[in-house]
């Protein structure tokens, strides 16, 4: 059978599921979550269980991040369920402004991840921050979110290493960089930043600079950079610290030379990040920009583009098996995960089959798919919704869903969230210079950011003497995670601490 006789038949099989009443009346509708997000189950003929949320992409309140499993792509591993508990409450830079929290309302899986190293596959970008390169020159790259509420799915990309840079302001010299949170090779400058790990996780043969950043590390091409303050310059030091809002630039070698002739504490520097764009044949330039994405990860099978249907002839394509798929329009942004591997509740659905069932029950014009099988899974108001097919996996996480049943959920490296963000609060309780203690009932836990997402820098003991510090972006006192949070120094020990284990 040649090729397109091929895909002439997966897409009459595809036709299968045209639209059909959905069987149960309680799912005939869009239930709403939260102010612009609401969700919808289907059963098809097939049968297929479909679980749908979605968003509408007018509604300033709320908007898409993607997350991290433990908050470390250096390689953690995390159900979705724990991912989004990990987010929700938590501080973001939506509104180009740090201090508004998260309201978690749905989240699914994300892309495929190496399951001995839990490092996902292809880029990420995390409320703003460029935390993992997409690929080099593939055909495709991955979903990103902006900034200015646009959606659009990458194609191919590349990194061209003259517009990956660093300006020393004080000499007005450039210099590139050679990567962001991968381990540093010899003759290296790498960038990382607090998505990769607490530490840079390096050795000390190196020079280490901690740069104090304004906002985060964007995709900003030059002349436009992200501006920080030099802090602290480690010479032969590794593994060192990175709060929430600074970066680290780890050098060796011949780049560690270099870049100790161009700092010292106190200097501005800028980064300058690009993005060549290209249609997936890698050759012909797209229009569509990566300037000020705020979330993104990667993506495999696009099966709808611009309304039309994409017939895949990979067996892995073809193949009816659970999905987790993200589709849009020019209104919505839809989640979908479908249950899969069961005959008599839910089969799954190819890649044809998703493309017809986004394209005639949603309207979506454009859709493409994330990791599926076991890894499949969608939370909805930290509750799991549909049956996970993880039940085999050593991987699988053991909990038990809303109607009783048990259900395996998968630990992935990677996801995407719909969130509600709500307003920045800040409580006036201290002022920057003033002193405080640890409270003599408890040990106080300093974190790497206001938040108990971040990670410990260290623990300290009760009575521990302190000064409240003033914060470059104003964040002292700020709300998240339930509690109030303030910088503050403890002799050596810098970092953010709850209001409620401190005292004047």
């Amino acid at each position: 059978m040649n090729r397109l006789r091929y895909c002439f038949v997966l897409l009459i099989l595809g036709l299968a599921i045209q639209p059909a009443r959905p069987v149960h009346s309680a799912s005939s509708s869009w239930q709403s979550l939260a102010a612009g997000i609401d969700y919808r189950e289907f059963y098809l003929p097939g049968p297929n269980h479909v679980y749908v949320a979605r968003m509408d992409r007018s509604s300033p309140q709320v908007t898409l991040d993607s997350s991290i499993a433990q908050g470390r792509l250096s390689g953690g591993l995390e159900t979705v369920r724990l991912m989004a508990e990990r987010y929700d409450q938590a501080i973001n830079y939506w509104g180009e402004e740090w201090g508004s929290r998260n309201q978690v309302i749905v989240a699914i899986n994300g892309f495929f991840y190496d399951p001995q190293t839990g490092i996902p596959a292809s880029g990420q970008i995390q409320s703003g921050w460029y935390a993992k390169h997409f690929d080099e020159r593939q055909s495709g790259s991955g979903i990103a979110w902006t900034l200015d509420r646009q959606i659009f799915i990458g194609g191919c990309v590349n990194h061209p290493i003259t517009r990956q840079s660093i300006l020393f302001k004080r000499s007005n010299q450039q210099m590139p960089f050679d990567g962001i949170n991968i381990p540093r090779e010899n003759n290296k400058l790498i960038i990382y930043t607090s998505q990769y790990d607490a530490s840079t996780l390096t050795e000390d043969a190196g020079l280490e600079v901690l740069v104090e950043m304004s906002r985060p590390m964007l995709i900003m091409p030059s002349p436009a950079v992200i501006t920080g303050t030099v802090r602290t310059i480690r010479d032969g030091q590794g593994s060192t610290p990175i709060p929430f809002d600074h970066i680290v630039l780890s050098a060796s070698g011949r780049a560690r030379i270099n870049l100790l002739g161009q700092v010292a504490v106190g200097d501005e520097i800028g980064i300058s990040q690009e993005i060549k764009h290209y249609e997936p044949d890698c050759r012909t330039s797209s229009p569509l920009s990566w300037t000020k994405t705020y979330a993104g990860i990667g993506g495999s099978y696009v099966f709808l583009r611009d309304g039309v249907i994409q017939p895949q002839a990979e067996l892995g394509a073809v193949l009816r098996s659970p999905r987790t798929a993200i589709a849009y329009d020019n209104w919505y942004i839809y989640f979908v995960v479908v249950d899969g591997r069961d005959r008599l509740r839910s089969l799954g659905m190819s890649m044809v089959e998703l493309a017809v069932f986004t394209r005639n029950y949603l309207g979506a014009a454009w859709g493409v798919a994330l990791d599926g099988g076991g890894s499949s899974t969608m939370v909805v108001k930290g509750e799991v919704m549909n049956h996970p097919n993880a039940e085999l996996d050593e991987d699988g996480v053991g909990v038990v869903s809303g109607s009783g049943q048990p259900l395996i959920e998968r630990a992935v490296a990677n996801g995407i969230m719909m969130v509600v963000v709500q307003p920045k609060e800040i409580s006036g309780r201290y002022k920057p210079g003033q002193k405080v203690a640890v409270r003599r009932s408890v040990q106080a836990p300093v974190y790497l950011g206001p938040g108990s997402n971040f990670a410990v820098l260290t623990s300290l003991l009760p009575g521990s003497q302190g000064v409240i510090l003033d914060h470059l972006s104003g964040l002292n006192g700020v709300l998240a995670k339930g509690a109030y949070w303030w910088k503050v120094a403890f002799g050596e020990w810098v970092g953010w601490v709850s209001e409620d284990v401190l005292s004047p």
